[in-house]
This record gives structure tokens, sequence and C-alpha cells, in this order.
């Protein structure tokens, strides 16, 4: 059997028998992995509390038939420490790692770059770098960007005509022009608009001082958004408060 190691990010964890655990895991190198934890649930276990959802941690791990086998771990930041002390934070929490895991659709499949994102949206989080919501709708665009679904902000989704741009359309890709601009198509405000760049590209002073009608506008046109492209709902997000 294969032994390998690398960093990895807790995603979610359920009961296997009476003393197990069924840890999901998204690796650095690996991609996303699941992986027996024996014993984890008996008051001795040496590393039931190190893998607690949301927490970074080297793993040593060897190949089963059906599932991995966690053997070793090290905490490397206990980002749920900070996090489940805080409501908003361990729901945008729940709801980050529930997205990566629709977008990181193959066990197994390296995705560095999703990895590097989830890590630094649990950092912020953990630190109270932002407003939860907004942290989760930046990293909404951006994973979802990195997925190969840019959201179009300053150019039409259909044509490329640069804006000023009033609609938006989800099924589109974004913001389309007046040439393209289909049935079904929303006006969001400026502000909202400007909102939605600001989250993609990681400006947070204007973020942290958008307007609160333009943050919920923003957070619903990204949700609709990220349901149409992974064709399903995230449950989490109903619990995150965009106010």
């Amino acid at each position: 059997m294969k032994l390998y190691r690398d960093e990895a990010i807790v995603l979610r964890t359920h009961d296997l028998g009476e003393a197990d655990r069924i840890i999901t895991l998204l690796t650095r190198h690996y991609g996303r992995v699941r992986a027996v934890a024996k014993g984890v649930r008996r008051t001795s276990s040496r590393f039931g509390a190190r893998l607690e959802p949301f927490s970074m941690i080297d793993v040593q791990l060897y190949e089963g038939r059906s599932l991995d086998v966690v053997t070793e771990v090290t905490t490397i930041n206990p980002f749920a420490n900070a996090i489940g002390r805080d409501y908003d934070s361990y729901t945008a929490a729940s709801a980050m790692v529930e997205v990566v895991e629709r977008l990181t659709t193959e066990e197994g499949e390296p995705d560095e770059e999703q990895y590097l994102l989830l890590l630094g949206a649990l950092h912020s989080l953990s630190i109270h770098a932002h407003e939860p919501a907004a942290i989760v709708d930046s990293y909404l665009l951006r994973a979802l960007a990195l997925s190969g679904w840019a959201l179009a902000i300053w150019n039409c989704a259909r044509c490329g005509t640069p804006g000023p741009l009033q609609a938006f359309h989800v099924q589109s890709g974004g913001m389309v022009c007046e040439d393209c601009v289909p049935r079904g198509a929303v006006h969001p405000s400026q502000n909202t608009i400007h909102l939605l760049g600001s989250l993609l590209s990681g400006e947070w002073d204007r973020v942290d001082a958008a307007p609160m009608l333009a943050r919920r506008e923003a957070s619903s046109l990204i949700v609709a958004y990220l349901q149409w492209h992974i064709e399903r709902q995230i449950r989490s997000l109903r619990m995150v408060d965009s106010a």
C-alpha cells in the first residue's frame, strides 16, 4: 500500500461504525480525498480533536481499497477554534467547504489553486478580517473563476463589448450590453456592479465601504450565478447573513 503525506483542510466528517469517522479532506497536492480515521471517537484517540472541520493539518495516509486511512495528523493551524466561536464565521465557512466539494468533482485530482483560495478565505474568517458574508461572496466569485466560470462584469458576457453595462443575466454569464440583453435579465444598481468587481479583484477597502443594499443585491446575484453552474442548491448558504 502506498503511503503519502500532504497538508490539507478538513472539509467535513461523518461517523462510521462505533468509533471511526470518514474525513473529507482538500489536500494541497492530491486534491479532494476521503479517508477513514480509525478510533477517533474514542476518548483515548491520539488525533481525534485535530480532525475538526476547517482545520489546516499535516496528514499522513495510506491508500486503501475503497477509502484511504489516516495514520498521522499534526495541526498546522486550528482555524476551527476561532471560526467555531462565531456563528456568522461558522456558517460562512460551512458554505465555502460545501462549495469547494461541488467544484472539486473528481477525487484525487490535484487543484492547488482551489486549496490555496480556501485556505486564504478560512484565514480571513478566523482573524475577522472582513464581514463573513463578504468573504463568502469574494470566495465564491474567485472559486467559480478558477473553475472556468468567471463572472463577466466590465465587458458584455455575450459579445465582449466594454461597459458601462446595465443588465445582468445569469445564464449569459454576467453583465450584458443593451444589444445582447435577453428576456429575464435584471438591472442591478451601479453600486452593486462596482461591488461585484471589487469582490472579484479583492479591493477590500471598497468592499468594506459598500452600502448594505448593494451587499445584499450582490450576494443574491452571486448565489444565483453559482447555483446555475453547479446545478444544485448549497444548503449552507441559506444560513449566511448578508446583512
